[in-house]
């Protein structure tokens, strides 16, 4: 990768926002050597096999999940054109929950037209593709009566069902209302029309997927789900709608090379890692990401899943109860400029920003100098482009103004490659906070009792003793 993210710090320190709330370049002096000694452990850890998603973006799984994606790709689309000519797959539907869809939903709001799911199949790159990431009635009926007008006897329609162990309630639902209407409409032919990404040799999907013969794609072992994009989990819609997986796997391989230096000048996510988490233990816990792109918006939320499941931890790996965490934050420039900033710059000063911008944009939208108004004659001669980073500018200055402080980080532009390389630094700068905070953030235990409960007032078997205990400790108590 000739171009790389930039990274821009300054705003952090005490020459820039003051004494009171800024670092020190001592203090980041000082600590080269406790993060190159993280550095090592993280380099221990992955050789043990201990952070496999750090090795997606390398051979041998690199290579692998590559060849079985495109191989699963090409099968799909060679069934929709024999079916006879110009039945092509036109939409795309992918069934999952949390990791198992904002990673799909970020890469193709990223990288593909924001215009995608509009533009004619004919000028179009791929089918249209819809993530059902809830299981709210209306979200998903009116999506299946959307479908049954644009695609009548859905001919042109596939389902991607993402669920290692297919017990997730929601992906579960989500699967057994698909699986019946594409079989009403299909018949038997319905099973070509589905494909399973699950566990490759164990689990309840994988009973399912066996006895009904769909194509299916491997969760690879000893990747969670928030770490699972760079996985056939959120590379086979991407590879469906077009956007080059190569790239952005070689991304991803260049910057974690990048992650691997044990020079915290040159580390960017253990610069990161460092500050975000220096600045929380100094009472500022609340992180917000603000992209200066509405195409990188949806990666602000991957980045919340990704920051909350992992960080979020009430007790530390000595057993201790620490209730360690920072809270993410989405913002998007300029939007919650006119929303959001006036509580940044005079409320709490608890809170560090982490900008994302984009040095070049591949289009820009001239602003025309046909209308003379002196109020806003200053426009003329420019364009959205050098408008949305003045903005930018004028926010970052603000809020350094107010003592707040704010990180830059800067892609080169828009593509598969740099995309890929800010998924791979923010996984490896989780790591790096893992490991500061001294917490597991690789698991998840306060998501189950939601998970456990849910199956009791469902009336799964063998859980019914939860439907009680919910209704107990949520039963009405007084007046009001």
């Amino acid at each position: 990768m000739t171009e790389q993210l930039s990274l821009n710090i300054a705003n952090c320190f005490a020459d820039r926002i003051g004494s009171t709330h800024g670092l020190t370049r001592a203090g980041f002096d000082a600590a080269q050597g406790r993060m190159a000694d993280l550095t090592d452990r993280l380099a221990a850890m992955n050789k043990a096999g201990e952070t496999r998603w750090r090795s997606l973006c390398h051979d041998p799984l690199r290579s692998e999940h590559l060849a079985a994606v495109r191989r699963i790709v090409a099968d799909t689309n060679a069934h929709f054109e024999s079916r006879s000519k110009g039945k092509r797959c036109k939409h795309l539907i992918v069934l999952g929950i949390g990791g198992s869809a904002l990673g799909n939903i970020a890469l193709q709001a990223a990288l593909k037209e924001h215009v995608h799911n509009l533009t004619p199949c004919t000028h179009r790159v791929g089918p249209r593709l819809y993530v059902l990431d809830n299981v709210d009635p209306h979200f998903v009926g009116d999506l299946m009566r959307h479908l049954e007008i644009k695609d009548p006897g859905l001919t042109h329609t596939a389902v991607n069902v993402i669920s290692k162990s297919g017990e997730t309630a929601e992906t579960a639902a989500q699967y057994m209302i698909f699986r019946d209407w594409l079989k009403s409409n299909l018949g038997d032919a319905y099973r070509k029309h589905i494909i399973a990404i699950t566990d490759p040799s164990r689990g309840t999907m994988r009973s399912i997927v066996d006895d009904e013969g769909y194509a299916t794609l491997p969760v690879p072992d000893g990747v969670g789900g928030r770490f699972s994009v760079l996985s056939p989990v959120g590379l086979f819609s991407a590879a469906m709608c077009g956007i080059d997986i190569d790239a952005l796997l070689a991304g991803a391989a260049a910057m974690d090379r990048r992650c691997q230096s044990r020079s915290l000048n040159d580390n960017p996510a253990a610069t990161l890692a460092w500050l975000l988490m220096e600045f929380t233990t100094r009472g500022k816990g609340n992180h917000v990401m603000m992209p200066y792109c509405n195409a990188l918006y949806s990666l602000a939320d991957w980045y919340r899943q990704l920051w909350a499941e992992s960080l979020g931890k009430r007790l530390d790996l000595a057993g201790r109860e620490v209730f360690a965490g920072p809270t993410p934050i989405k913002a998007l420039g300029t939007t919650d400029q006119h929303s959001q900033v006036q509580l940044y710059r005079e409320g709490p000063n608890d809170k560090v920003f982490a900008f994302v911008d984009l040095a070049r944009w591949e289009r820009d939208v001239p602003i025309p100098s046909t209308l003379n108004v002196d109020a806003i004659s200053y426009l003329h001669g420019h364009t959205l482009g050098q408008l949305i980073a003045a903005e930018k500018r004028a926010t970052e200055y603000a809020l350094v103004e107010s003592e707040r402080p704010n990180v830059t980080i800067t892609l080169p532009r828009l593509s598969a490659e740099h995309v890929g390389a800010f998924i791979q630094l923010w996984e490896v700068i989780t790591a790096y906070a893992g490991l500061i905070l001294n917490i597991n953030a690789y698991d998840q235990p306060a998501v189950e009792t939601g998970k456990i409960a849910t199956f009791g007032l469902m009336g799964r078997a063998g859980f019914e003793q939860w439907r009680s205990k919910v209704e107990e400790r949520l039963a009405p108590r007084g007046k009001g």
